[in-house]
Formats: structure tokens, C-alpha cells, sequence
């Protein structure tokens, strides 16, 4: 059974920084789709970042040059490091995995089948 439990939230003002942490289980992160998600009130859920194999990560062009996807396999780790935030960037952050997908469509929340329960990140001006 897949399970996947984020840390790492907090409060930062803008500018600062945070890293995001999802602890995988029940399979091995690099076999996975992975991908961080986040969702604002009133807005729909949205892609973040993705990682997948030996492909390229892909990123919303709304956090490229700030956020950092990356994995730690012998810790069966998924991250996102996020710098330079933004008010904007407030919202809780899910991850997600799928087994299989496809490169053009790793941020789609279509893509994924097991999500965490999210982690708070709250920027403040």
C-alpha cells in the first residue's frame, strides 16, 4: 500500500525559504511519478514540480528559477526546495505519486492516484 506523508510546512516571510519533505512508503520513489502539488482557498489544486525517472523535472513556470524538486533514494524521499517565496506561494502542498505517466503531462493532478494529506506553507508580506 502506497503512503505518502509530507512535512516542512511552516511560516516564512517572503523572500525566505522552506524545504518540503514527503516520506514515501510501500514502494520505491525512484520507480514513481512524483510530483508536489498545491492548492490556495478557492483555487483548484495545481502542478508544482514533477520528477520521474531519469527524465528532466518539470516545473509550473510560476515557481521555475525558485523551487527545486529532488529525491533522496536511499531515503525514499521526495522534496521541494522553495526559495525565494511569495505571498503568492501560500497554500497547503500535496504530493502525490503514480507508477507510470507520461512526461507531457506530469503536473496534471489527472496523473496521479496517491496523495498525501498536505503540509501548511503560509508567506507573509
Amino acid at each position: 500500500q502506497v503512503q505518502l506523508v509530507e512535512s516542512g510546512g511552516g511560516s516564512v516571510q517572503a523572500g525566505g525559504s522552506l524545504r518540503l519533505s514527503c516520506a514515501a512508503s510501500g514502494y520505491t520513489v525512484s520507480s514513481y511519478y512524483m510530483a508536489w502539488f498545491r492548492q490556495a482557498p478557492g483555487k483548484e489544486r495545481e502542478g508544482v514540480a514533477a520528477i520521474a525517472g531519469d527524465e528532466a523535472p518539470r516545473y509550473a513556470d510560476s515557481v521555475k528559477g525558485r523551487f527545486t524538486i529532488s529525491r533522496d533514494n536511499a531515503k525514499n524521499t521526495l522534496y521541494l526546495q522553495m526559495s525565494s517565496l511569495k505571498p503568492e506561494d501560500t497554500a497547503m502542498y500535496y504530493c502525490a505519486a503514480h507508477p507510470r505517466g507520461s512526461w507531457w503531462y506530469m503536473l496534471r493532478r489527472s496523473s496521479y492516484s496517491n496523495w498525501g494529506q498536505g503540509t501548511q506553507v503560509t508567506v507573509s508580506s
